[in-house]
């Protein structure tokens, strides 16, 4: 039986007719240094319609996310922590010098500091190993909606209207235009950064609980892991201002007018 592949790098999709949540044009970067966990992935993610392309550590995986900026960008990075040459914490940094796409790490150890880590480097989720296939694609679905969604929510090119426009002090919100500046300069969020800044700006002053903020922002059940929430939130701060948002011990964080 024939491999749903044609080569190591290119896992192309099995069929040409994918799921129709899954566009043909999704382009997933994988980099895994363990081969058989890299071609389970891999094929596992082609039967479901993305198409794949997959490296063996972090210089490689490096090397093929530049050299496809240029020119087809890929959709979504999958990353390991562990990786020889570059790991992925500092593929990670690297990427995010230069580029606001979809990242989710994976770690063996969900307890242990790679997942601090990861989302302080700026990944947007995390997997722990062994993942069940549903789940790793829920998950990238799950990513991949908030990055549609601001592409889509972000057509707008009108002037906007005095309600689409949220002010605190010199920080602005265009809920429209999903543009968010600082002293009338854009601030450069991510997908979740973006979406996280818009539930804030949409309640200012109410306290959102992190279970809350799980399943608006990231789409997770009450069982998920708030550190998501935690280091998202401090990214947010060292982008739009360290006292902006507000920690309401025991209960979750508001965003101060």
């Amino acid at each position: 039986m024939a491999p749903p592949y044609t080569t190591i790098k290119d896992f192309t999709p099995v069929s040409s007719a994918p799921p129709p949540s899954v566009p043909a044009s999704v382009r997933v970067l994988l980099v895994e240094d363990d081969e058989l966990i890299r071609h389970s992935f891999a094929t596992s993610l082609a039967r479901y319609g993305y198409t794949v392309t997959a490296a063996a550590d972090g210089l490689e995986g490096l090397e093929l996310f530049r050299a496809a900026e240029a020119d087809t960008p890929f959709d979504l990075l999958l990353l390991d922590v562990m990786l020889p040459g570059l790991d992925g914490i500092g593929l990670c940094r690297r990427v995010r010098e230069s580029s606001l796409v979809s990242i989710i790490m994976m770690s063996a150890r969900g307890d242990g500091l790679d997942v601090v880590a990861g989302l302080e480097a700026g990944a947007d989720d995390y997997i722990v190993k062994p993942v069940e296939t549903g789940v790793l694609v829920a998950r990238i679905r799950s990513v991949l909606r908030r990055a549609d969604w601001k592409a889509t929510s972000g057509l707008h090119t009108a002037q906007p209207a005095a309600n689409e426009l949220l002010i605190f002090g010199d920080l602005t919100v265009d809920t429209v235009g999903m543009v968010v500046t600082l002293g009338g300069r854009p601030v450069a969020l991510t997908p979740t950064e973006l979406k996280l800044m818009l539930e804030f700006a949409a309640h200012p002053e109410i306290v959102l609980a992190r279970h809350t903020l799980l399943r608006n922002v990231w789409d997770h059940g009450w069982e998920a892991d708030t550190r998501l929430v935690d280091l998202a939130v401090q990214r947010l701060r060292k982008k739009i201002g360290p006292d902006r948002i507000e920690t309401v011990r025991g209960f979750g964080y508001k965003l101060r007018r």
